[in-house]
């Protein structure tokens, strides 16, 4: 009988091994997660989870009787140490295990502040897992002072969690704005005034020099001669894909773990999808760090363990909550060379769509869904939008589809 190892218990992980089952696979099925609880979803971690508005259980992406009523052979606070590729077999907490065919999902890991200016000091949080936000969530009381490293996604998400709460917050960004690798100024212009006027303190090309404090930080020394006094500090200056076991295996690695539009490895009984796989994209090759990508990805890949031979084609999308703003990215904007700005429907409401020439890449909607849909539709399908028409607040958008 066929047998599928899944190492990494995400979003990926789940969704892999759910589509085969639903997929009709008959074969074994084996998923294997490091943490004590089932796969869960990760992106309410820094919004609602830290604010205490879902609970544990609504995390879950599945019940934890799913697995057992589709014979998935779910292993918790399992390591997997070694891939032995000669005889096809992993090691998980000393024990091996063969595979017919091995997916690894083993997603990505926060970049971490060094230990010489203070990073492994106590009360320097990273958002990673469950564990992380429980011991962070602690701190969060009225009138405790956070220190925000890194004025990405992740850093906003936070400060936005900290500042509802009552917190003082101050957000430091090395680069010149922040948003600057993944958005246009106009973005970074709206999230910055967003925060300000819920009282954060961003500082933009701003570092962090070193963290004070014996045992448990205290205080924090910046790039421009200020000095901070701070109960806790959260870091969020990006992710690595995490390839350590596939490195040591000896695939290919390339930004990432190298695939192919497949999913398949450099080695064709190991396949690999979500944050920690690069795939074919163009003329070049991608990785994409989203939760859409992470399912869309898994199930071809389950799909093509079934005999598919389906090319992954992916169609990007991503969001983020801060506050009362629902951001809803579609496309990516890779290479764009000039911004239209559509106004809201209300104050607060915007969308930015980024060109290339005259071509589509991406649309950044805050607060306005019917731009992002339309967005997002024009570009699955290889469609360009007007410009005159998207910066006319009064033209009915939807006219761009019959277009």
């Amino acid at each position: 009988m066929t047998r599928v190892v899944v190492v990494g218990a995400g979003q990926a992980g789940s969704s892999l091994v759910a589509k085969l089952r639903n997929g009709g696979f008959d074969g074994e099925v084996t998923l294997i997660g490091e943490e004590p609880v089932p796969p869960y979803q990760r992106p309410p971690l820094s919004k609602k989870y830290l604010l205490g508005e879902m609970e544990l259980e609504r995390l879950y992406l599945r019940p934890e009787s799913f697995y057992e009523e589709n014979g998935i052979d779910l292993r918790l606070n399992g390591a997997v140490t070694e891939i032995d590729r000669a005889v096809q077999e992993i090691v998980v907490e000393g024990e091996r295990l063969a595979y017919d065919h091995l997916v690894l999902t083993t997603g990505s890991t926060p970049r971490r502040l060094p230990a010489a200016i203070g990073g492994e000091l106590e009360g320097v949080f990273v958002v990673r897992d469950l564990r992380d936000v429980n011991t962070m969530a602690l701190g969060f009381g009225p009138g405790k002072r956070v220190l925000i490293v890194g004025g990405g996604y992740i850093g906003l998400e936070a400060a936005a969690v900290a500042a509802s709460k009552g917190l003082e917050v101050v957000l430091v960004e090395m680069a010149d704005r922040i948003l600057q690798r993944v958005a246009a100024p106009e973005t970074s212009d709206f999230f910055r005034n967003l925060h300000r006027g819920h009282g954060v303190d961003i500082r933009e090309g701003v570092g962090l020099e070193t963290l004070l404090g014996d045992g448990h930080v205290s205080g924090a020394c910046l790039s421009d001669g200020s000095e901070l006094a701070v109960d806790f500090v959260i870091v969020g200056v990006g992710i690595v894909p995490a390839t350590t076991l596939a490195e040591a295996a000896g695939l290919e690695i390339e930004n990432g773990i190298k695939v192919d539009e497949l999913g398949q490895t450099s080695d064709p009984a190991i396949w690999a999808a979500g944050d920690c796989a690069s795939f074919p994209h163009g003329e070049g090759r991608i990785r994409l760090e989203s939760v859409p990508n992470a399912i869309d990805m898994a199930e071809c890949v389950a799909e093509n363990i079934m005999g598919a031979g389906k090319t992954y084609v992916p169609q990007p999308w991503f969001w983020s909550d801060q506050y009362d703003v629902k951001l809803q990215i579609a496309g990516l904007n890779t290479g764009y060379d000039r911004i239209v700005t559509r106004p809201g429907e209300a104050e607060g409401h915007a969308s930015f769509w980024y060109y290339k020439g005259d071509q589509l890449l991406a649309v950044d909607a805050m607060n306005e869904p019917r731009a992002y849909m339309v967005g997002k539709r024009l570009i699955d399908s290889g469609k360009t939008a007007d410009p005159a028409v998207v910066a006319d607040p009064g033209a009915d958008l939807k006219q761009l589809m019959r277009a």
